[in-house]
């Protein structure tokens, strides 16, 4: 049974940093795609960064890009979500998401993944 636990949102300023976790079991971590996305208040859910199956491909939206990186550690079965100069548009829930098999080329969109966390907020102060 695939389970995914974020932890490390909260409040920061304009420019601050963040490291979101997102803690997996289940499964083998290394065959699955791992996803992270967000959905501001009265927005849909955007992909922000995923992490390709086997070659750990990271691909990026472009609001993101120099700014955030996905990282997976292989040996504690857990995918961070390092986050830089954090700007107010970035508020959002957060989630991370994992699909077996899944190749990507291009920036991930939430159809793209079935198995999902339950979500963490993140809030950037202006």
């Amino acid at each position: 049974q695939v389970q995914l636990v974020e932890s490390g949102g909260g409040l920061v300023q304009t420019g601050g940093s963040l490291r979101l976790s997102c803690t997996t079991s289940g499964f083998t971590f290394n065959n699955y795609a791992i996803g992270w996305f967000r959905q501001a208040p009265g927005k849909g859910r955007e992909g922000v960064s995923c992490s390709s199956a086997g070659d750990f491909n990271a691909v990026y939206a472009d609001s993101v890009k120099d700014r955030f990186t996905i990282i997976r550690d292989s040996a504690e079965n857990t995918v961070h979500l390092q986050m830089n100069n954090l700007k107010p548009e970035d508020t959002a829930v957060y989630f991370c998401a994992a699909e077996p098999v899944l190749i990507l080329m291009r920036p991930c969109v939430p159809s793209d993944f079935r198995s999902w966390g339950q979500g963490i907020q993140v809030t950037v102060s202006s």
